[in-house]
């Protein structure tokens, strides 16, 4: 047996059970990737899949064990090669982090710009996406870390720790009749045109149950990706726009006599919690436990270390043990 055959499996399994996706994925041929599948078989003597002619049907009760151990094997291939690069350069490198447009816009630019003051031979390469696709990018080593509010504690592969808090505002141009209110309730914002976030970005998950809840159909004219467009949208009368509080912080637009204010938000909506993410059993390099240590000053070494040396579905790190 090898590691070709290994990835050949694992790959295939990755991809739904398809052979041609699973070949193109490995840029080989499907007869070779099918060839070695039985041959690793054969080896084993167990069947892995269930077929149906040439084409597999599904995974074997033997097979989801067999399944089990490649993944622990190609998990410690990545870290051999991981922990070579640490020794082999220890400050350099690149750092690869998936996160979503709010995190890479208005939180990362001073741990990343922190982390080049250190380590000015890394560099950083940003990866932006939906929240799963945040968790997918760091479960497929596209990733060294993740970071985004959604999703990433659903899974199981994934190591998630607290980094910080959170709330909406709620944001509108400075002569709206609403910018003098001091506490704003929710049928007052359900009375209003609203501009938000798109349904799996930045807490919307949230948003949408508070109004449901209380039993009100709010009236959301316009969604985005992006709080700047929906700072821009808001500005053009469209409506009023919740966004992350850290979309407002810095903007002169919202300095005293500027032509926008906002509204806290988070006594409607409660908290949110962005998360960092690791990949299960990863072998982590220096400077990426530093930039995790810049994100967030609850993040120490020790907390990081010690989530990741905990086995799956065990007591691990609670999020009161860094301070949340």
């Amino acid at each position: 047996m090898n590691l070709h055959q290994f990835r050949f499996v694992w790959e295939a399994a990755r991809r739904n059970l398809n052979l041609t996706e699973t070949a193109k994925a490995l840029h080989t041929s499907q007869p070779g990737i099918s060839k070695a599948i039985l041959e690793l078989e054969e080896e084993l003597g167990v069947d892995i899949f269930v077929r149906h002619g040439k084409r597999l049907k599904r995974i074997t009760e033997p097979g989801e064990h067999v399944m089990r151990s490649i993944d622990v094997i190609l998990r410690e291939l990545a870290n051999l090669k991981r922990i070579g690069a640490e020794y082999a350069l220890q400050d350099a490198g690149t750092l690869s982090i998936a996160t979503t447009h709010t995190q890479a816009r208005y939180v990362l630019p001073e741990p990343v710009a922190a982390l080049r003051k250190r380590y000015p031979k890394v560099s950083v390469s940003l990866h932006q996406g939906t929240p799963q696709q945040v968790a997918r990018m760091v479960l497929d080593d596209i990733a060294d870390v993740g970071l985004a509010t959604e999703s990433l504690e659903q899974f199981e592969d994934l190591v998630t720790l607290p980094a910080y808090e959170w709330q909406h505002v709620a944001v509108m141009r400075s002569d709206h009749p609403l910018a003098e209110s001091p506490r704003l309730t929710l049928e007052q914002l359900a009375a209003e045109p609203l501009i938000s976030y798109h349904a799996p970005f930045t807490g919307r998950s949230r948003i949408d149950a508070a109004f449901e809840q209380r039993g009100l159909h709010p009236q959301v004219v316009l969604e985005a990706l992006d709080a700047d467009v929906i700072k821009t949208y808001t500005r053009l009368g469209l409506g009023i726009g919740l966004v992350a509080e850290m979309a407002v912080k810095d903007d002169p637009a919202f300095a005293p006599g500027g032509d926008m204010t906002w509204r806290p938000a988070g006594h409607l909506f409660g908290r949110n919690v962005t998360r960092v993410a690791f990949k299960r059993g990863s072998y982590l390099r220096q400077f990426v436990l530093t930039f995790t240590e810049l994100l967030s000053e609850r993040l120490t070494k020790p907390v990081i270390l010690q989530a990741l040396s905990a086995p799956a579905g065990g007591a691990g790190t609670s999020d009161s043990d860094v301070g949340l």
